[in-house]
């Protein structure tokens, strides 16, 4: 290993902690000991001290014995150049560097402010810019261009895309690029990739993040890439990520270091990239990321260490930009992204489309505001519908996009047109009832397209597309371009030819939508008739194993997945895509319990599925041995003794519960593949099933709900209500807007007449 290297860290190190001491130092003084400390909208308290010392900080004083331990890995700095260079030392820096941070991180929200920002004090490669340009500091948050830590319904959120694949893996950059063509082009390339991006640090105060900002790249959540601060201490919220992927789906406890720094190493693919100077701060954050198995790549002249060992492959990499080959810079750009791919050993899978803008997961949650807009599809404005349907092969011409009527090239700015997109199947293994599970993919598959904007489905469809699109070339044609490259490559298994049809000829667009409508109706009297106790078999689902080793997902057609995105159909048109996958059939076998749900197929399978971790699931109970949960769940059901029933709590929903716990706080008990009674991970519309608890009294032991449930299931709500014999159910059932608290709830219950108060208890 390289003197030099870990001079540096070990030096960066031991001045980092030396500041935090400081720094708590003179906030206990002021603040006090008992002064609440907290990352905004986590539960996982500061989760890179968490996960490595097993010890929560909930104030100030707690901080202490986090930065003790932290004064406890450093070593001295080599004074003599025999000294024998031992990566380990190096390595004990790195953790007492990311342990240091956050507890300064942690410090600074004490204070209320921006990561750039603390009285008295001016880190090493922090910053303090004021102008408005730089959008740092307090003015870059107002503006909204800094993120800080990544709550945990967003790190939920991504969760499905973390497990399936299309989410492959993370990269921290830090510092600055060469150039601002430079940065745009990093970027979009880890974009089309799919590979979600944070960004952070700078160069002589210039980062990475204004670079961005000045050429009008959208950076946030929904684009993959998530600007954490323009000092480089914001990097600790990426390992602080990692830790809690580590926490939320691999089942790990806090205190488990070891574990939770393997976990990262064979289960999250990430990696550093360093743009410009490497400063002593850099060098120590840099060997508490590889500590996390996560290598370095820096674009400047640095010593390398590439023997393997911690990282998967090389743990630093220096890949000078001016040196890499290629005929101008974002040809240099592409290849260093390349590189970092081949470093970290990411199984990337990149989408060929033919269309004139970038294309990927990643643009997938893009918004197309008014300002930007150049036409949209439906809304209120408009109507757009989507079909899709099988024919026979001998119909089906592979290849042919057909736009019938006008295009919009004559529509003003901002206008609004009629859509109809009819997309024709066939395949030798192609069935009727995948119409509908490939139908829906048409949202993800459009949405890919960087500057346009896709929402509902069906006859509700809505398109956006942006000026930026329409500028560089972007027209109806392509929409039928992206959907037959897409079935092929995703459903190739099932669809051998795809045919598309645009419609905005209004005659020809008012027949194929009473067609649709007509479909429609018979998929949903289709679906209503498919029922548990009318198949032989359901599906496993072993999606989530990759990061949740031991949860087992058991889907029938009567109970999604937890996380919503995976139905029966989804998973039988999977099983048939591929036979080898991670949705297998369940063969039923003997019925034992019908009440409870239980199957000597679904046991048996809870069993080998969950390598023993699982004895048996029921298929129809939260009090008995209900479904474990990996951590990708849309919302949590869970018991409320005293008010005999349960509160069923969104993903988006950050507020105060009966419980006494926020989503994130009960995460933690639903989450890694636990088995609790009592507790459970569902996807919503799982709420509208009959089965939905059956075998503990069912939709009527719903006491609470968030309120984002009622305003966008209103509808399908109110039909349940009426199901279960009581229209006025749904006003019974409490939610934040009113009740926060357990005397509230069984005020509220008594108030309303809820039925859950005379049924037999729960227990």
């Amino acid at each position: 290993m390289s003197r030099y290297i870990a001079t540096r860290a070990i030096r960066g190190a031991n001045a980092l902690v030396t500041e935090a001491e400081l720094m708590l130092k003179k906030a206990l003084a002021e603040k006090g000991p008992n002064t609440p400390v907290a990352f905004p909208n986590t539960a996982y308290y500061l989760p890179t001290i968490l996960g490595m010392t097993g010890k929560a900080v909930e104030k100030l004083g707690d901080l202490q014995p986090a930065l003790e331990q932290a004064r406890v890995l450093l070593h001295p700095v080599p004074a003599s150049k025999r000294w024998t260079p031992y990566l380990g030392e190096t390595l004990d820096c790195g953790m007492a560097t990311l342990l240091a941070a956050e507890a300064i991180q942690a410090i600074r929200f004490v204070y209320g402010l921006q990561p750039e920002r603390m009285p008295g004090f001016r880190l090493a490669g922090g910053t303090s810019f004021t102008s408005p340009e730089s959008a740092s500091g307090e003015e870059g948050a107002r503006e909204g261009y800094l993120n800080g830590p990544i709550d945990d319904i967003q790190l939920r959120s991504w969760g499905i895309q973390l497990v399936d694949g299309r989410m492959p893996g993370f990269a921290a950059i830090v510092g600055c690029a060469k150039s601002n063509e430079v940065a745009v082009k990093i970027v979009r390339e880890l974009q089309r990739r799919n590979i979600l991006t944070f960004l952070c640090g700078n160069v002589n105060g210039r980062s990475i993040i204004h670079q961005l900002v000045e050429e009008g790249v959208e950076l946030g959540y929904d684009t993959y890439t998530v600007p954490f601060g323009t000092d480089t201490l914001s990097a600790i919220y990426a390992l602080g990520f990692a830790t809690r992927s580590a926490l939320t789906f691999g089942g790990l406890k806090p205190g488990m270091a070891r574990e939770i720094l393997l976990y990262n190493k064979e289960r999250v693919f990430a990696f550093v990239l360093a743009l410009g100077e490497v400063d002593d701060l850099k060098y120590a954050m840099a060997a508490g990321a590889i500590n996390f198995g996560f290598p370095v790549i820096a674009d400047t002249v640095i010593p390398e260490i590439l023997p393997t060992g911690i990282t998967t492959y090389e743990h630093v990499v220096s890949m000078p930009f001016n040196q890499i080959e290629g005929k101008d810079d974002l040809e240099r750009a592409e290849r260093l992204v390349q590189k970092c791919i081949e470093v970290r050993g990411v199984k990337v899978k990149v989408s060929s489309v033919d269309v004139p803008v970038p294309y990927g997961s990643a643009f997938e949650g893009e918004v197309v505001r008014k300002a930007d807009l150049r036409v949209e599809f439906g809304g209120k404005r408009s109507r757009a519908f989507e079909y899709l349907y099988m024919a026979k092969l001998d119909e089906v011409t592979d290849g042919k996009i057909e736009v019938i009527g006008k295009g919009f090239d004559d529509v003003p700015p901002q206008g609004a047109m009629d859509l109809g997109i009819v997309v024709k199947v066939a395949g030798r293994q192609m069935q009727q009832d995948f119409e509908p599970v490939l139908e829906r993919q048409i949202h993800y598959f459009i949405n890919g397209a960087s500057g346009v904007q896709h929402v509902g489905q069906r006859d509700i469809a809505w398109i956006r597309i942006s000026n930026a699109a329409a500028e560089k070339g972007f027209r109806l044609e392509h929409l039928g371009k992206i959907l037959h490259a897409r079935f092929h490559e995703d459903f190739g298994a099932i669809v051998d030819k795809v045919e598309v049809t645009i419609i905005t000829e209004p005659t020809l667009h008012a027949q194929w939508l009473e067609k649709a409508r007509v479909a429609y109706d018979y998929r949903n009297k289709r679906l209503a008739d498919l029922t548990d106790d009318k198949v032989d078999e359901f599906y496993s689902c072993t999606l989530c194993q990759s990061f949740a080793p031991n949860h087992v997902c058991v889907i029938s057609p009567e109970r999604l997945g937890l996380c919503g995105a995976y139905n029966w159909l989804d998973c039988k048109a999977s099983y048939n895509i591929n036979p080898t996958g991670p949705n297998q059939p369940i063969k039923l076998g003997k019925l034992l319990d019908p009440i409870k749900g239980y199957w000597e197929g679904t046991i048996n399978y809870a069993n080998i599925g969950s390598h023993g971790a699982v004895e048996k699931v029921s298929m129809y109970s939260i009090m008995e041995n209900p479904m474990t949960a990996c951590g990708c769940f849309e919302c949590i059901v869970m018991l409320i003794p005293e008010a005999n029933g349960v509160m069923v709590v969104s993903r988006e929903d950050p507020s105060m519960t009966p419980a006494g716990m926020t989503f994130s706080t009960l995460a933690g008990i639903a989450g890694g593949g636990l088995q609790t009674p009592g507790v459970m991970g569902v996807g919503k519309y799982y709420l509208l099933s009959p089965k939905f608890i059956s075998a503990d009294g069912g939709f009527k032991r719903v006491v609470w709900m968030s309120s984002i449930l009622k305003e966008t299931m209103a509808e399908e709500l109110k039909q349940i209500a009426i199901r279960e014999g009581d229209p006025d159910l749904i006003e019974k059932i409490a939610d934040e807007r009113h009740v926060t608290t357990l005397e509230e709830l069984l005020a509220w219950l008594e108030a309303h007449n809820h039925p859950a108060l005379v049924m037999e208890p729960m227990f």
